[in-house]
């Protein structure tokens, strides 16, 4: 068994919490790595496993349990999400999307008839939903989004585009975000329905990264939403800022489970792979590789933990979140480009998970929120000067 947990990490965990973590290890195991290289190479995402994980609590589970959720911390959240990106990145993705960008804005901005409708379903898997933020021209600057809600006698027109959707063609509700004015502070979002006229879901193709996942694009051409449909609760960018927190706490995690998978990968194969008369965990060069990608794991998952604690306990700020997605997002490509260097040739081979986590880490280290914002919003944080704007 390679040796993953250098610093006994698991000793800081509670029981329940390592029962969590143990029951997600045991679901990817079974259920996600049998399949998840031949989704890969399909392009597919292997929907058979979206009900056994609602059935399991991994969906909005830190929400409260009248609303069918399993009401857990943030740690065993965290943890799920670890063992969920061990497997794939685009399983931890469709998690990410259904609890954080989904789940959590019902639950915060929604009325109670929403919360009621939509997330005892959404918690069982019994519905799948997405998140609308980003637009063909519109990324780091969502401020400056292009699609617009107007009001109509019966409630609200939605005219524009959404792009690199997570789950969106597959999607039974939208959570949408749109201006009903003129600039940033008018924001709103919508939920808007599957079959609403007007409403299309292209799926986009030809993916060298998170081919395990659905991509989409969202199309609202005259989308006639009824006046039930809105978030009342929020208003301005706090409302979608709030949600891309949510997720990228989960990604700090599920950073962390794709590097103990590459990592543990290039140390068996060291172990194993016999050059010059000895395996080459006996050279230096592949000892000083190992020990620096366990001295990273270890402290980006400590890091997460302290992000976690500090968020049950309600003190966590949004660039705290951001140093630990940007870190650990960073050292987990970092570790996955020297354990394909480790397995040699073979580091390309679909036999080992090495090269599709490295290209699934591509995307990560862009989506919900660059390396690059994000070293910003930290750089703001300690010097009280925004260079971004």
């Amino acid at each position: 068994m390679p040796q993953t947990d250098f610093l006994n990490f698991d000793s800081l965990l509670s029981p329940e919490e390592l029962q969590i973590r143990d029951v997600a290890q045991q679901f990817v195991r079974e259920r996600v790595l049998p399949v998840i290289e031949d989704c890969y190479e399909r392009g597919v995402y292997p929907t058979e496993i979206i009900k056994p994980m609602g059935e399991l609590g991994f969906y909005g589970c830190t929400l409260p349990e009248e609303y069918g959720c399993a009401g857990l911390n943030n740690i065993a959240y965290g943890l799920i999400t670890q063992e969920l990106e061990r497997g794939d990145s685009g399983v931890r993705s469709f998690a990410s999307v259904q609890s954080s960008l989904v789940m959590y804005p019902i639950f915060t901005f929604g009325t109670e008839e929403q919360k009621r409708k939509w997330l005892p379903a959404l918690a069982k898997g019994e519905k799948i939903g997405c998140f609308g933020l980003t637009e063909p021209d519109y990324g780091s600057n969502p401020s400056d989004m292009a699609t617009r809600a107007e009001r109509t006698k019966y409630g609200w027109k939605l005219n524009g585009a959404k792009m690199w959707i997570t789950n969106g063609s597959i999607a039974d509700v939208a959570v949408v975000w749109a201006k009903t004015g003129a600039d940033a502070r008018s924001i709103r979002g919508f939920l808007v329905e599957k079959g609403t006229p007007g409403f299309s879901a292209p799926e986009i193709k030809k993916k060298h990264s998170l081919r395990a996942s659905i991509t989409s694009e969202l199309i609202f051409q005259d989308c006639e939403i009824p006046e039930e449909n809105i978030l009342p609760n929020v208003e301005g960018l706090r409302g979608p800022l709030s949600c891309l927190n949510q997720a990228r706490y989960g990604i700090a995690w599920g950073a962390v489970g794709s590097a103990l998978a590459t990592y543990a990968t290039a140390l068996a194969y060291s172990l194993s792979r016999i050059q010059f008369g000895k395996p080459i965990a006996s050279f230096q060069l592949t000892q000083r590789k190992l020990a620096e990608m366990i001295t990273e794991i270890s402290k980006a998952q400590l890091l997460a933990y302290h992000v976690g604690k500090l968020k049950d306990a309600g003190k966590v700020t949004p660039a705290q979140i951001s140093m630990a997605k940007r870190n650990n997002v960073a050292m987990a490509l970092e570790v996955a480009r020297e354990a394909r260097t480790i397995l040699g040739a073979n580091g390309i081979s679909a036999e080992y998970p090495v090269m599709r986590h490295m290209n699934n880490l591509e995307s990560v280290l862009t989506y919900e929120g660059t390396h690059d914002i994000h070293t910003l919003i930290i750089g703001a944080e300690v010097t009280g000067i925004q260079a971004f704007k």
